[in-house]
């Protein structure tokens, strides 16, 4: 391959909250606007750093979709080049995490589904995708994350995908299933002189408004039935001495080849909608489950923020590609935010002016 073109660019993967969200930001900007880039120094603080197999499949995932020649590509690897040689196309595509390792791994579906989303919702056509890996773990959004809170509201900024998970994904097995259905709006137009990525609506979160309703879910898969219930008997029962009236679903059975646990909670105000996390892992008791997902959602609610901290960092991307100004109020400024930021800029140039200070609350707007 030659790596030697003239407007490559290089994205130093360390920078900021240097994990896999540099990797998948620049990635998704690579294929939409056909711009070959350089990452060095991927995950390079991480315990094991450089390329770990959920990585390795979003690279090969998003060469799928636009015919990228890509150098570099393999596990541990801290750098790599890619080049695009097509606009994202749509199609029927599968991406299996466990591929990626012997052995298997659960490697998170959700983070791979996400760094093709915004490539195929602009690209022509629809496309039909099946991942397999970890739906159910740790450091990434959550299978119900992507339904309940994500693709909702992107759906308000004019792209549309519907997922269906069938078959739950824990740490460390993995073996989770989930399909998703991307209707792309054209965007990425037939030849790179029809292509106008600014089309999406732009996004006005500064004002969550009234609380509609708490919905949960106590899940389980391999374990004892009582565990689900006594999650979501302590959930509830926290919501409730905080004046909140919360219905939480249980799912005692959810299949899968290996064992795991959550409770996931969501919140449905008039203008946004936020959702909350915690896993069970060995030692930790079910109460301490709930309380946990519990204690990030009140957090959120006391804040009077629109978007919960991690929904915050996963609009950035899409924000920037938005015609008109943009502006959302969060719960916190992550790490995790400011670094999105940071590599949508490299690619962009200036977008975004922040007001507030890292780990509290404050307000994003997009600057045209």
């Amino acid at each position: 391959m030659d790596t030697q073109t003239d407007n490559i660019l290089i994205i130093d993967g360390s920078y900021g909250e240097g994990g896999g969200q540099v990797l998948r930001t620049a990635l998704s900007l690579a294929a939409l606007l056909s711009q070959p880039v350089r990452l060095v120094n991927i995950r390079a603080g991480r315990r094991k750093p450089g390329l770990q197999a959920q990585h390795l499949t979003g690279v090969r995932a998003v060469a799928r979709i636009c015919a990228a020649d890509a150098e570099g590509v393999k596990l541990g690897s801290q750098e790599m080049t890619f080049v695009p040689r097509t606009a994202p196309r749509a199609g029927i595509y599968t991406f299996d995490v466990a591929e990626a390792r012997k052995g298997g791994s659960a490697g998170a579906a959700s983070l791979v589904f996400q760094t093709v989303f915004l490539p195929l919702a602009l690209a022509n056509g629809q496309s039909r995708l099946t991942i397999r890996g970890g739906t159910h773990v740790e450091w990434s959004p959550p299978f119900d994350y992507l339904k309940r809170v994500y693709l909702p509201t992107l759906a308000r900024m004019g792209v549309r995908g519907k997922v269906h998970l069938k078959r739950w994904g824990w740490y460390p097995l993995g073996g989770g299933e989930m399909t998703a259905v991307i209707k792309g709006i054209g965007a990425g137009g037939a030849t790179e002189d029809e292509r106008n990525l600014r089309c999406l609506k732009r996004l006005t979160l500064t004002e969550r408004g009234r609380l509609l309703r708490v919905r949960g879910l106590s899940a389980t898969s391999n374990l004892p039935r009582h565990i689900a219930r006594r999650q979501q008997c302590r959930a509830v029962q926290v919501l409730r001495e905080h004046g909140f009236n919360p219905r939480i679903e249980i799912v005692d059975n959810a299949p899968s080849k290996g064992q795991g646990t959550v409770v996931f909670l969501w919140a449905d105000f008039e203008n946004v909608v936020a959702g909350f996390t915690s896993y069970g892992r060995l030692g930790k008791p079910a109460e301490q489950v709930a309380e946990d997902a519990c204690r990030a959602f009140l957090a959120y609610h006391d804040s009077g923020a629109a978007l919960d901290p991690h929904l915050a960092d996963q609009v950035i991307l899409p924000l920037a590609l938005a015609s008109g100004e943009s502006a959302f109020t969060t719960s916190q400024i992550t790490e995790h935010l400011l670094t999105n930021v940071w590599v949508v800029e490299q690619f962009l140039g200036p977008r975004f002016k922040i007001e507030g200070e890292k780990d509290k609350p404050g307000q994003v707007w997009t600057i045209e």
